[in-house]
């Protein structure tokens, strides 16, 4: 069965004969025919990620709430693909001490998610960029046997847990067309044309998942690409939106529209998911810097008044909002305090209803800022 998608290939023959999937290259032919309502959404779409860009250029500790972004997004990317592992868990102050493989997978995803974007200031998204980030997400995890940072040279599939190449759901291309489709989805990215920046991403993210290039670990760096390119196209200055609530919570369509395009060629149906995604996930991140830039101004403004240790209290104060899990010990390293003085802007924080200690009795002395992570908690 053909379509302007690609086509179904016949590999090997007799018992262990398959069909994988060759998708064609980008972009597709006949182009793009998008209805009133795509183009509507288009305008809105770009709209408001011009709005979220203009708000992340306006807090003044931008950098921290992109942190905790990064964090958040690395934590819903990871839990659809089956990572139980909870926010809390993410922000532990022992986190490194923590060998549960549930966290090195999330915070795998946030060193690979930086890296990436730093390295973007030395190459373009290209396949190199790509297997470089992948052996840092698929470090010492889950995925370690399924070639960190290389492409894969063996045919995989998709489909329920204990399903074969018999019973899968989709058969991306074999190993000699993966890689071939990869040097023609790395040709599009970088290519100069008149496709607006949203869909071209949107495009490149079906492509991406429909060849899925690794082993392991193409779901969470398809979803990581999305940020990538929006940055390099200079449309985001921070990895401020984060898509994989939006994916999480229609997750089944998600996929359905992806085999859409795969069984019958209509793109056009998954570019108004896309954007439709891109577009409530702008939202939500606007909605959610708004509020904790009002919870950052209430509480400054609280601990202006707090006399001669009011320095060493917005010091403290300032780390929280990078870190909203804290104990004494670790934060006066980091910030270079003695302990006593971390104790007692720790103290006068709770004093305020700024931070409370946590319940946890294990977690000796361990304080949150609770209202900072409730905004955050949203949707985790």
């Amino acid at each position: 069965m053909n379509n302007r998608a690609g086509e179904y290939k016949t590999n090997l023959t007799g018992e262990l004969q398959y069909k994988s999937f060759l998708p064609s290259p980008l972009p597709p032919n006949p182009s793009l025919s998008l209805d009133e309502v795509t183009v509507s959404l288009l305008a809105k779409t770009n709209r408001i990620v011009g709005i979220l860009e203009g708000l992340s250029r306006q807090v003044p500790n931008i950098e921290l709430f992109v942190s905790m972004y990064v964090r958040k997004e690395a934590l819903l990317s990871s839990q659809i693909e089956g990572t139980q592992a909870t926010l809390d868990d993410i922000l532990d102050p022992k986190v490194e001490e923590n060998t549960n493989l549930h966290v090195t997978d999330v915070v795998n995803y946030i060193k690979a998610s930086r890296y990436a974007a730093a390295r973007l200031t030395e190459l373009p998204i290209c396949n190199r960029l790509m297997k470089e980030t992948h052996a840092i997400l698929l470090k010492d995890v889950r995925g370690e046997e399924k070639n960190p940072g290389e492409f894969r040279r063996s045919q995989n599939w998709i489909g329920p847990g204990g399903s074969t190449l018999k019973n899968a759901l989709y058969i991306p291309p074999n190993v000699e067309d993966m890689e071939k489709t990869m040097f023609d989805l790395e040709k599009f990215i970088n290519e100069e044309d008149e496709i607006d920046p949203m869909i071209k991403i949107a495009l490149i993210h079906y492509q991406f998942e429909t060849i899925h290039p690794f082993l392991d670990g193409n779901g969470r760096i398809g979803r990581l690409l999305i940020n990538l390119f929006l940055m390099e196209r200079k449309i985001l200055s921070y990895e401020t939106l984060y898509i994989s609530y939006f994916l999480k919570r229609n997750r089944v369509e998600y996929y359905d529209r992806l085999m859409e395009v795969r069984k019958k060629g209509n793109y056009e149906q998954w570019v108004k998911f896309f954007l439709q995604a891109i577009k409530d996930s702008a939202e939500d991140a606007i909605q959610t810097i708004e509020k904790l830039v009002t919870l950052h101004d209430d509480n400054w403004k609280l601990i202006s008044d707090t006399g001669r240790a009011e320095k060493t209290i917005k010091k403290v104060f300032s780390y929280l909002e990078g870190s909203p899990i804290i104990d004494i010990q670790k934060t006066s390293t980091q910030l270079g305090l003695s302990y006593n003085a971390t104790a007692n802007a720790v103290k006068e924080l709770m004093a305020l209803g700024i931070l409370f200690q946590t319940e946890n009795v294990q977690r000796n002395r361990v304080f949150a800022y609770e209202a900072y992570l409730e905004i955050l908690r949203q949707d985790t």
